[in-house]
């Protein structure tokens, strides 16, 4: 029987009444700003070998995204923890305009250095608009209705990826590559007067404040594993002596952060969120989800050419029945979450999908026909999408106001750190079953691109298709197994009715316009 989860027992007085009209202007305005931040990595990729070719020192290429998801990950639940503090108006106008001053930056950029640094100031901005617009529209819409509009984000992130790649390769032809981030200087000035003048502001009734130790320490060991993941690029294997030290700091600062927060007045993440088995149970299925959705992006785009001698471009046409997917899944669950109240069907029938899809993907054999390859990408992408809601919603009702958008923070960072281990062991796992390994006629296996395989003989390019189809075996069974994982500890969920309410209210009804 499931329990029902209406509004916190712990909402002081309900707030000033938001009218819808105004609640919908300011959700577009919020969407605009998570477009500007979705769109930023997908812009950059397009325009990276330009860069290099500016500035050399192609070594250190990869920490032009690597800088921005390390700064954007371990600043997460200390904008979550910040906004239950102080309001969430401020917090996201701050995060806003952090990100519009580091595109400024990046755009002024005078060196591969300085550039780095640039895209650290926009990560950290990165991070607060996505923590802050969940938590802003828990403000704004009660459950229910809320996971009918966060499925709206569904359709920012498909524009997004399909607009950014193309956008940033003719940004950088027609204007240089500087205009792919100084692009955001307009977007990011009208989303925060839009914001200073709509957006009301619910002063917390308390007195803050801030764990500084407590966000260190949760920001070393964010660092610790986002670094890990990377450590393929910087020290040429994960189980390398240097790398492995990474994930020994990052056990050591999660111990302190733990004992930290034990006795801090205002923790980044409180310990007692915890005690609600689900809220657990929820950060497990967000690992899991970001390393299936997120993380398997860029390898669905590596399997379709390495294997099927589509072009980049073509293979490309097929993320429509990816992204197409990810929309129908999201809006779908965004309604029937509005109608039935309960969001674990809909975690259950997702995961059971996507674990299905990629089984089906790791066992295709070769020559497979392309409208089956479509069929299976569209069926995980409406799998992901049914698993979009859930985590963000359950641990937001399963938590008390006060700490809602720590709990917020905490479902995001688990996300973006499950597609940053995601995507390293899915490489790792490529790279060995393809070292050393070599077919004649076509040299080593690894080195080859799409053009290069398309220039072989027949015979040769099929036994370069079969060495990948037998690589992306195993890269789709560990998915599978991932996927698997979100399966159980979906089921495990205890089930919740979210009650309707009129007005959702968590804080003081102290309003600035």
């Amino acid at each position: 029987m499931p329990t029902t989860a209406a509004l916190p027992a712990d909402s002081p007085a309900e707030r000033p009444a938001v009218t819808p009209r105004l609640r919908l202007v300011i959700f577009c305005f919020l969407m605009l700003g998570m477009f500007m931040a979705t769109l930023d990595n997908q812009i950059v990729s397009t325009a990276l070998p330009t860069i290099i070719g500016e500035f050399g020192a192609l070594e250190r290429f990869g920490w032009i995204s690597s800088s921005y998801l390390l700064a954007q990950s371990a600043i997460m639940p200390v904008y979550g923890k910040l906004g239950d503090l102080f309001g969430r108006k401020y917090v996201m106008i701050t995060a806003v305009a952090l990100f519009t001053l580091g595109s400024l930056a990046c755009g002024m950029a005078w060196s591969m250095d300085s550039l780095i640094a640039a895209r650290v100031l926009q990560g950290l901005g990165a991070g607060g608009i996505m923590v802050s617009i969940f938590a802003i529209n828990a403000d704004l819409f009660p459950p229910r209705e809320r996971a009918r509009y966060q499925s709206f984000s569904s359709l920012v992130l498909m524009a997004s990826g399909s607009i950014g790649p193309a956008l940033g390769g003719g940004l950088s032809q027609t204007f240089g590559w500087r205009s792919i981030f100084l692009i955001n200087l307009p977007i990011g000035a009208v989303v925060v007067t839009a914001l200073l003048i709509l957006l009301p502001r619910w002063r917390p009734d308390r007195t803050p404040k801030i764990d500084y130790a407590g966000a260190v320490a949760l920001a070393v060991a964010v660092a610790g594993v986002v670094l890990w993941a990377d450590s393929e690029s910087m020290f040429g294997s994960l189980l390398a002596p240097a790398a492995l030290v990474l994930p020994v700091i990052s056990v050591l600062a999660v111990g302190l952060w733990i004992r930290i927060e034990r006795r801090a007045p205002e923790p980044i993440i409180p310990l007692a969120l915890f005690r609600d088995r689900n809220f657990g149970l929820l950060l497990i299925v967000a690992v899991t989800s970001g390393a299936i959705a997120i993380g398997m992006v860029n390898y669905h785009a590596l399997f379709l050419q390495m294997t099927t001698g589509l072009s980049p471009a073509s293979a490309g046409l097929f993320f429509i029945a990816v992204t197409g997917g990810i929309a129908i899944g999201s809006l779908s669950a965004g309604r029937l979450i509005d109608r039935t109240g309960v969001y674990k069907p809909w975690l259950v029938l997702g995961f059971g999908i996507s674990v299905l899809c990629l089984c089906g993907l790791a066992f295709v054999p070769l020559g497979t026909p392309f409208w089956a390859l479509a069929a299976l990408l569209l069926g995980q992408g409406i799998a992901i999408g049914l698993g979009q809601q859930g985590p963000v919603i359950g641990a937001q009702v399963s938590a008390p106001a006060r700490d809602v958008g720590a709990a917020t923070g905490a479902v995001t960072l688990s996300r973006m750190a499950g597609a940053s281990l995601a995507i390293s062991i899915y490489g790792a796992i490529l790279s060995e079953r393809l070292a050393h390994r070599v077919i004649e006629g076509a040299g080593d296996v690894a080195s080859l691109t799409p053009a290069k395989i398309a220039a072989l003989p027949p015979a040769v390019a099929q036994s370069v298709a079969a060495a990948y189809r037998a690589a992306f075996l195993d890269v789709y069974l560990v998915a599978a197994g991932t996927a698997g994982l979100a399966l159980i500890a979906s089921l495990l969920l205890r089930p919740v009715m979210l009650a309707p309410a009129k007005q959702p209210a968590e804080q003081s009804p102290v309003t600035e316009p």
